[in-house]
């Protein structure tokens, strides 16, 4: 899929609100809070927003960079039993990986939608300089399953299963975290534990992985109040 095309979709999946609505009443509905009066009908640009969440994601959570790190350099002691080991932290992230003129495809836009467009620009207003996924991104993680690589993206099942076979596990054996209903619906459908992830409160979802986990992911010192063999 071309970029251009990408955006087109990413807009009107987001703007599905018939969709939508149906999984966020259910989302409030399992956590028992009071459903907010819905949007009937939403027009969302998929480029301005992917545009602005590209360029915002170049800047790390500070929150979540501290627990990737203590949760990969998390060992369990030798008495440990078979078959419980160290926690593999895996990114599921559906995005676009080319990030170069071929991204455009063969029928670059308009200049009557886009003014003075070219493919460097666009890849500008990306943030994309280093590519939509820097090697500093990928090198956080165990695993990078990037859903224009593999060719299927959230909330489709098999990205999901595909992502446990890759890392030799099973879906019970995982957390989810997302900040969208919709992907965490199908997680939670295929056997994953969830945590939902609020915009702009990473530490409270944190927390709640920190509780799941048995560790220490948000002081100043790393430490284990249980053992779990979980993500």
């Amino acid at each position: 899929m071309t970029l251009f095309l990408f955006y087109e979709a990413f807009g009107r999946e987001l703007s599905d609100t018939k969709m939508n609505n149906v999984w966020y009443a259910d989302y409030c509905k399992r956590k028992g809070i009071e459903c907010p009066k819905l949007p009937q009908s939403l027009n969302i640009n998929g480029r301005e927003l992917f545009g602005r969440m590209m360029r915002e994601s170049g800047s790390f959570d500070g929150v979540v960079v501290k627990a990737i790190s203590r949760i990969r350099g998390w060992y369990l002691p030798p008495c440990t039993p078979l078959g419980v080991g160290r926690w593999r932290v895996i990114a599921l992230t559906n995005n676009f990986s080319k990030a170069d003129a071929d991204s455009i495809g063969e029928a670059p836009p308009s200049a009557e939608d886009y003014p003075g467009f070219t493919a460097e620009s666009e890849l500008a207003f990306l943030g994309w300089q280093e590519g939509p996924t820097p090697p500093r991104l990928r090198a956080l993680f165990d695993d990078f399953c990037d859903s224009s690589t593999l060719g299927m993206r959230k909330p489709e099942p098999e990205i999901y299963l595909l992502a446990c076979q890759r890392n030799g596990i099973q879906p019970h054996e995982a957390v989810f975290l997302d900040d969208l209903g919709m992907n965490l619906k199908v997680a939670q459908s295929l056997g994953m534990e969830t945590i939902h992830v609020p915009i702009g409160n990473s530490m409270g979802a944190i927390k709640q992985l920190e509780e799941k986990l048995g560790i220490d992911l948000t002081g100043d010192r790393g430490g284990a109040s249980q053992v779990s063999n979980k993500l």
